[in-house]
């Protein structure tokens, strides 16, 4: 039996819509302790993806960095001009939406895509989680490295009690 996207996908996902704000993906990803989330649309097609990659790279660029001491205090010595930029940088991440920095291109795979295959394209393009569309071209499943390296630790386990 040929193990599939549909055996080793967490079904669970956790996904976002294009207009949701940067903020309220920030506030999903450290809820849900993940690191991307797939982006649909009201049909529940896979749009984009976001991750903590693009935010963290959009969030520098408007200086959204707490300026801190040694202590974990703001340090009495920053330039206020600084934190309002700071403060500036996180309104902004309320308003802008995800649609804005998410990835367009996504790489999408079907439930019946073989294990194989998931992993191959993970390595080939450098990616760390792969949506699971099913036959309608929705959302049902997502693949992390992680849920890869799970199936592989459990498969190892089950090989050595039997």
């Amino acid at each position: 039996m040929s193990v599939t996207a549909a055996v080793i996908m967490s079904t669970a996902v956790v996904s976002i819509k294009p207009g949701a704000s940067i903020l309220d993906a920030i506030k999903s990803l450290t809820e849900h302790k993940i690191s991307g989330l797939p982006v649909v649309d009201a049909e529940h097609r896979v749009v984009g993806i976001v991750s903590e990659k693009d935010i963290l790279g959009y969030a520098s660029q408007l200086h959204v960095v707490p300026l801190r001491g040694s202590s974990g205090w703001v340090s009495p010595y920053t330039d206020v001009s600084q934190l309002v930029r700071v403060k500036e940088g996180y309104d902004l991440l309320s308003r802008e939406k995800v649609e804005k920095i998410m990835s367009k291109k996504v790489v999408v795979i079907q439930e019946s895509t073989p294990l194989g295959e998931i992993a191959s394209l993970m390595k080939k393009k450098n990616i760390h989680r792969i949506p699971v569309v099913n036959d309608a071209g929705k959302l049902s499943g997502i693949v992390t490295r992680a849920d890869l390296l799970t199936y592989l630790a459990e498969e190892k386990t089950t090989e050595k009690v039997t």
